[in-house]
């Protein structure tokens, strides 16, 4: 059996680094990466660290508007997919190159997989939500992390093919635990464990505007405690572009860093307060590691996160922001709502008894 699976960011690398070893053990595996994060510290380190195989194929799509890279991945997906011919497309969650993937196989008639199937945050107005929705309807095989995302299928028609499997990120952070866990973590920058909150911002709602730059400075800059911001490249872009940058380094509590890869940044989450955040696959592995999260949006894929009590919504606003990290106050036991680690062995088990 062939498949071929598309990548394109660190939280697919890191999902593909558990899946990727069960499918290889099972069949021929052809990967994508389409470059959609092009910067090395991006991209190199993580596959580097994770041991995911080197890619196949590289589309080196670059820098780009989601539309712009949507349509040079769709044009260097093609030749490419009818030359390796897959029985099967595997795309993961809900990024450009997840949508393009899944674009490109329903065009060439290729049967779809999505890695990571029936999240909703039910905001259409997000490009993460239009993505995976899309992704979903186009795909034969639909994995899904949670019992709500099953349900979120269900409501929108989709039962065939669907499988409650659990989390692959669990996986790949029960995988690579011990190898975070041995890294110097916070003590390497004089930090004291739980003693800081660690921020990540990435997203375009929080990055595109002025507006949202402005309401980003003003919640950081509200905050008067030890602080990491690991910043991703097109952020610190973003905030140099608008004369940012200076203020928010100003602000003495809050330390900016360069992208860290997964296993200091892991070691940085598990030694932290808490974490702010706007990203999805931050939310989840905070709950894994029993570290409280202040989301950094109105909405939330990761519902269970929030009705448990482990995670906070507060937008881009500096009051309920310092209001949730003053009371992070959490359930003693966190429930098993992401599987029991063995995602990747049960989606490659479904995967190669579909094509026997």
């Amino acid at each position: 059996m062939r498949i071929v699976s598309i990548v394109g960011n660190r939280p697919q690398f890191v999902k593909a680094a558990p899946l990727s070893r069960a499918l290889r053990r099972r069949a021929e595996e052809v990967l994508v990466h389409s470059g959609q994060h092009y910067d090395p510290e991006l991209a190199d380190l993580f596959f580097d660290e994770l041991g995911v195989p080197r890619p196949d194929h590289a589309l080196e799509v670059g820098a780009g508007s989601p539309l712009a890279q949507t349509a040079v991945m769709l044009e260097r997906l093609e030749p490419l997919l009818v030359r390796e011919a897959p029985d099967l497309v595997v795309v993961y969650g809900d990024t450009t190159t997840t949508l393009a993937g899944a674009l490109a196989a329903a065009k060439l008639g290729q049967p779809l997989a999505h890695v990571e199937s029936g999240l909703r945050s039910f905001d259409r107005g997000m490009p993460e939500e239009q993505n995976r929705v899309v992704a979903d309807h186009l795909s034969a095989l639909r994995f899904c992390p949670t019992d709500v995302a099953v349900a979120n299928l269900a409501r929108e028609g989709i039962a065939s093919g669907v499988h409650r499997v659990g989390d692959v990120m669990l996986d790949a952070s029960r995988m690579f635990g011990p190898a975070a866990a041995a890294r110097p973590g916070p003590r390497a920058l004089g930090l004291e464990p739980r003693a800081y909150l660690l921020v990540t911002v990435h997203r375009a709602a929080a990055t595109d505007t002025r507006e949202a730059l402005e309401d980003l400075v003003a919640l950081l800059t509200a905050i008067d405690e030890p602080m990491v911001f690991p910043v991703h490249p097109r952020t610190r872009h973003k905030l140099e572009a608008a004369g940012m940058w200076d203020r928010l380094g100003a602000h003495r509590p809050l330390r900016l860093s360069p992208p860290v890869g997964y296993l200091d940044f892991t070691s940085l989450l598990v030694g932290a307060r808490a974490v702010m955040t706007d990203s999805g696959g931050v939310q989840k592995e905070a709950y894994f590691h029993g570290v409280p999260c202040v989301t950094l949006r109105e909405t939330t894929e990761w519902v269970e996160t929030v009705e448990g009590g482990f995670n906070r919504l507060v937008g881009m606003d500096p009051e309920r922001a310092r209001a949730a990290l003053a009371d992070l106050a959490m359930p003693d036991e966190r429930p098993p709502f992401y599987g029991d680690g063995a995602a990747a062995e049960r989606i490659a088990d479904i995967i190669t008894a579909r094509h026997s």
